[in-house]
């Protein structure tokens, strides 16, 4: 269920830093014109750790609302309190999400048992195929293969992970243990990953330019490498260019000159630096999207 492009959407702000609904919509109209392969409301990139708890369930249950269906929606449910993402992943199910991701628990940074015990506690708790989000840049730890691997096998519903670790590696050793879906959590290295197994790739860049992200994936899918090649490297100056500050601060950079939202974030984020956006510019530029 969990395979090609699927995009970890921003969520857009009013200027009044309320969320825009009208211009989430349209996003999401976007995204299901130009190929995208499932939806991926309130993770990082969607600024969930600046949303309430009520606002983060409305994102998602608007999003599935919008979608009707049509591609799977995860839902980010994550947290570092095991009680609160019972409780988030328990509404996502109840709005019909496809899936939820769960970040590991950052802040805290449980040891491999602790990772276990909260993924092992929401899996039982809430009968939802559940995503792993292994992203130690972001949480500061990492589960390791094994972990990851054990879950696995413990739990029919943890399904697939997000593998944010920068690594081809982590995912040939999760793919030795596991056939667990992988999918890849850093666009620049979503190709190499499909070449040891993963399916996919929870993305930013999908964002900018959905139609040439799934077109990349599927084109590995269908075994045409030459092509899925030909488009990674056109997309690679996009996949370094949208991480040039924290994201997503230049993904709302790009879309907000692409008409598409306001350029508005939610502290402690703040709009790039203007040098930055001369640069951002440029590659957009290159890239044909404005």
């Amino acid at each position: 269920m969990f395979r090609g492009s699927i995009v970890a959407l921003v969520t857009p702000f009013k200027e009044d830093f309320e969320v825009d609904f009208e211009a989430y919509g349209r996003l999401i109209d976007w995204h299901l014109e130009n190929g995208t392969d499932g939806l991926l409301p309130c993770g990082c990139t969607g600024e969930a750790a600046t949303l309430s708890h009520d606002e983060q369930l409305e994102c998602i249950k608007f999003t599935v609302e919008r979608a009707a269906g049509r591609v799977p929606v995860i839902a980010g449910t994550g947290s570092n309190s095991t009680r609160e993402a019972i409780t988030l992943t328990h509404k996502a199910k109840e709005f019909g999400a496809d899936g939820a991701l769960l970040i590991t628990p950052y802040y805290n940074k449980p040891t491999p048992a602790g990772q276990m015990a909260h993924y092992g506690t929401i899996a039982k708790q809430v009968d939802i195929p559940i995503v792993l989000y292994n992203v130690p840049g972001r949480t500061g730890t990492k589960m390791l293969p094994a972990t990851i691997a054990d879950l696995a096998s413990s739990h029919e519903n943890i399904v697939a992970v997000k593998e944010a670790c920068g690594s081809v590696d982590q995912v040939s050793e999760i793919r030795s243990l596991s056939p667990i879906t992988v999918l890849s959590g850093d666009d620049s290295l979503t190709l190499p990953m499909m070449s040891v197994g993963a399916t996919g790739v929870i993305s930013v860049t999908a964002n900018v330019m959905p139609a040439k992200v799934a077109a990349m994936c599927a084109a590995f899918d269908k075994g045409d490498l030459a092509e899925a090649q030909k488009l990674h490297y056109e997309l690679m100056p996009l996949f370094k260019g949208l991480f040039i500050e924290t994201n997503p601060m230049p993904a709302k950079a790009a879309l907000h000159r692409m008409g598409m939202i306001n350029n508005v974030l939610r502290l402690p984020l703040v709009p790039m630096q203007p040098v930055l956006v001369d640069k951002l510019e440029k590659i957009l530029e290159q890239a044909g999207t404005i």
